[in-house]
């Protein structure tokens, strides 16, 4: 009961279109997969057979959110807008974790050891986050919509494209503002085009510009040596 508890109110913490307490149980479809999670859960471990499974079953259908029962889900869990939501059977997500819409903790292969994602806790996982394999991600991570997580994830970096590339963020707690993340491909350009104008200032200021204008005037083209020939 505790759990739920802390579900609700991390609902109401992190929704602005929440509402009051009464909303929020009765019309947040997050919050009833989850709760319909914690109750599967807890009947698989008093090791009732199939109706955890119903459970589970029933709950896609109604919310769109699909929590396999063995799968392990910290406190305060919270899914905004869950539809495409799937956690599989052996993922292990920690605390205080927000999750959007479409987004996969995903296995790898058919075995039946550890195959899906452990996440740490405060991790934000962004709409269409598709985090697969027995990897690990962790605390105080944010990972970019849309991006695949495929190799582990160090604590407090955002993860972004697809494979997913890494980058320390400043803050600890990342804001849900999923639409301001830098890309690390565009930053490495920048640097790149940093330092291609650094040189070129080098070589102005040196005069070694002009000394392999000149060589380059001296070497014949291409179309001389022909004439020659």
């Amino acid at each position: 009961m505790g759990n739920i508890l802390g579900d609700i109110r991390a609902v109401r913490e992190r929704d602005p279109s929440a509402g009051n307490i009464l909303t929020v149980i009765l019309t947040h479809p997050g919050l009833h997969a989850v709760i319909a999670h914690r109750i599967a859960s807890q009947l698989k471990r008093w090791g009732i057979p199939f109706i955890p499974h119903l459970i589970s079953y029933a709950s896609r259908g109604e919310t769109g959110v699909y929590i396999h029962p063995s799968a392990q889900i910290g406190k305060r869990f919270f899914i905004d807008t869950g539809t495409g939501v799937v956690i599989g059977e052996t993922a292990m997500v920690g605390d205080d974790v927000s999750v959007f819409q479409g987004v996969n903790l995903g296995g790898s292969g058919r075995e039946k050891t550890k195959r899906h994602p452990t996440i740490g806790d405060r991790v934000v996982l962004a709409p269409g986050a598709k985090i697969l394999g027995n990897i690990t991600v962790g605390d105080d991570v944010y990972v970019a919509a849309n991006s695949v997580v495929v190799k582990d994830v160090a604590p407090g970096n955002i993860a972004v494209g697809i494979p997913a590339r890494l980058f320390k963020k400043e803050a600890k707690r990342f804001p849900l503002d999923h639409f301001h993340i830098p890309d690390p491909v565009s930053l490495q350009i920048d640097d790149m085009k940093k330092e291609i104008e650094k040189m070129r200032r080098v070589l102005e200021t040196s005069g070694l510009k002009a000394q392999l204008s000149l060589l380059d005037d001296e070497q014949p083209s291409a179309v001389d040596e022909k004439r020659t020939e």
